[in-house]
């Protein structure tokens, strides 16, 4: 195999820093996320040519976002000489251009600090625009804010890459057709804007927490990355209590990462995990997290809540001193604040821990007797889960089997067999 050369390897860890303040700013001069990271991507072919040969700068952020701003200028130039507007428009970029180079590093003119943050949570705001389906705004942000390929992005959520292309494509020309401005939106469209904006950053933790598919339990760099998103954005919006709260929520679950497989990468349940392989510092952060969301007044927020259930796990010092009846507390909370039948679900199993199986499973049945889960492969399992504690093993069995049948995780489907298989009496 073909080593890659240094200077490579320091533009991709770079790019993957850099790349979503370099979009957002040439984005807020061009007005068009698409074309901005089309010049963006050709401010990285520079990078790639001229750094092997030249060095790598001392300031290789500045260099991508200085060299991606001329090629937005001379986009805009040549469109000014195209649309025969020559002393219009070069009063305006005149005027632009003194808006936008206000300092110099290293030779080097760079945006100010506070301009990138602006720009940084226009771009969030853009990637997560509801105009867009769930899943191309998960491609967008992770393209365009976590600097990740098509390829990466599809070997993520094992996708084809034609079809994260696409997506991405469309997504593009969605926010083109809809004339989505580049901006933050205003105070009365914030709120849903901004739960938009949380949604897609917890889909891309939950996929790396739990996977969907494939053979792995879990894929710990989709976690690292909406992490990153989530900090980033805690640090554009200091004031946002659910967005400390989904920070609090994400700190805490990552803690678990390196507890929650085996040395074989076979899942590991949460009562079976060793607590001294949690990871003290995220655990720490996450707590500090969620004592800033409820300072700010957002205690019943549903990521804060969520939050809070994390952190009774994380303050227990084992399994058997959870404080069940705690949990159950905060999930009828969280059922008022958010309901849904998987919000429902998860009550059953605080209900079943904290006052017995048989509690926990009348409010399984009765999510059985709907529709709104017949899909759902963690329904069978908990109803599994519940059996088995009434010592209903033949009924278990079943529901473990059924269980498995309904997952695509190659993982997950081993667990449920390997607990169908114990369910004997």
């Amino acid at each position: 195999m073909t080593a890659i050369p240094p200077a490579h390897r320091a533009i991709e860890a770079v790019w993957r820093i850099e790349s979503a303040r370099v979009i957002a700013h040439v984005a807020r001069v061009v007005r068009d996320v698409g074309l901005a990271e089309e010049l963006a991507q050709d401010a990285l072919l520079a990078a790639l040519e001229r750094w092997p040969e030249n060095g790598v700068p001392d300031n290789p952020g500045a260099w991508l976002m200085t060299t991606a701003r001329r090629r937005a200028l001379d986009h805009l130039r040549r469109q000014a000489l195209h649309a025969r507007k020559h002393e219009q428009i070069g009063h305006e970029l005149d005027a632009l251009e003194a808006r936008i180079v206000p300092d110099f590093v290293d030779g080097l003119d760079v945006a100010r600090e506070d301009d990138i943050g602006d720009d940084l949570l226009r771009l969030v705001f853009t990637a997560c625009h509801p105009v867009l389906s769930r899943e191309a705004r998960v491609a967008m942000t992770l393209r365009l804010l976590g600097g990740l390929t098509t390829a990466e992005i599809a070997r993520a959520f094992l996708t084809p890459e034609p079809t994260i292309a696409q997506r991405i494509v469309r997504a593009k020309r969605a926010l083109g057709a809809a004339r989505v401005p580049f901006e933050v939106p205003g105070p009365q469209a914030r709120a849903a804007r901004l739960a938009s904006v949380l949604e897609v950053i917890y889909l891309i933790f939950n996929e790396g927490y739990a996977a969907t598919a494939g053979s792995d339990w879990m894929r710990p760099a989709l976690c690292e990355e909406a992490l990153r998103l989530g900090r980033t954005l805690a640090g554009l919006m200091p004031d946002e209590s659910e967005v400390h709260g989904l920070v609090a929520l994400m700190e805490i679950q990552a803690s678990r990462t390196h507890a929650r497989v085996d040395a074989q990468g076979r899942p590991v349940l949460l009562p079976d995990q060793d607590r001294g392989r949690w990871d003290p510092l995220l655990i720490r952060r996450g707590l500090h997290a969620l004592a800033r969301a409820q300072a700010l007044g957002g205690a019943l927020g549903p990521y804060a809540l969520q939050a809070a259930l994390a952190a009774c796990h994380a303050r227990a010092p084992s399994a058997a001193e959870t404080d069940w009846a705690q949990i159950a507390a905060l999930y009828d909370a969280l059922a008022r604040v958010m309901p849904s039948p998987v919000v429902e679900l998860n009550r059953a199993v605080a209900v079943g821990m904290a006052f017995g199986p048989a509690a926990g499973l009348e409010i399984v049945d009765a999510l059985a007797a709907g529709a709104a889960l017949e899909n759902y492969h963690l329904l069978p399992s908990v109803r599994g889960d519940l059996l088995s504690k009434l010592g209903r093993f033949a009924q278990a069995r079943a529901e473990f089997e059924r269980a498995a049948g309904m997952t695509r995780n190659a993982r997950e489907r081993e667990l449920l067999l390997a607990r169908a298989r114990a369910a004997r009496g």
